[in-house]
């Protein structure tokens, strides 16, 4: 898996663009600006969009080459991210670390979905928040119509409502849905595409 998005990375080509998620862009600037932490956080458009607003931000991958474009990205505007190459479950940040964890298009292994969600929402500050969009499993079909739409093909690692709901009990809900969006990012995502946002407080 980390040869896929090492050679995908390794394109000239921004394989989502440069530009950051729809969702992301604009929801982010509601959040009083403080640390952030962006895991698998691929080439680098959501980090160097949130440290263009001002905050202090870290990220994660396992692809160095997705480092790379993200630290090219972030140069290009005179900005700098605290980006580190690991892999999920080797990543390692303070308990309580940020103010809020922005996760795009994150597609677990089954196997560890439940227990990184545990991880992740342990760096988080009680009364923080966490903002979340990523493929429903309604979208795997759309996936077979339309490749170029994107999305990994195992189904378990996409997203129900009843699956964020579970993960996040410990969340005041402040957003939560399923909808068909249109998705124009870079050449990794284009069409009709079925996603979960979500955005919740994590109670303190």
């Amino acid at each position: 898996m980390k040869e896929f998005w090492d050679e995908r990375y390794s394109q000239d080509q921004f394989a989502y663009g440069e530009e950051p998620n729809a969702f992301v862009k604009e929801r982010l600037p509601l959040f009083e600006v403080g640390k952030i932490l962006f895991p698998a956080e691929g080439e680098g458009r959501n980090s160097v969009y949130a440290a263009q607003l001002g905050w202090e931000v870290s990220a994660f991958d396992f692809s160095a080459k997705g480092k790379e474009k993200a630290d090219e990205l972030a140069s290009s505007k005179n900005l700098k991210i605290d980006y580190r190459v690991c892999s999920f479950l080797e990543e390692s940040y303070e308990r309580e670390e940020f103010d809020v964890i922005c996760m795009t298009f994150v597609h677990f292994d089954p196997k560890i979905k439940t227990e990184m969600h545990k991880r992740l929402d342990s760096y988080l500050k009680p009364g923080r928040h966490i903002i979340f969009e990523a493929f429903s499993k309604e979208h795997r079909e759309i996936n077979k119509i339309n490749p170029e739409a994107g999305g990994p093909q195992d189904v378990d690692m996409m997203y129900s409502i009843e699956e964020i709901e579970r993960d996040f009990s410990n969340y005041d809900i402040i957003e939560l849905k399923k909808e068909l969006v249109q998705l124009n990012e870079g050449f990794g995502h284009v069409g009709e595409s079925s996603v979960i946002r979500f955005i919740g407080k994590k109670k303190e």
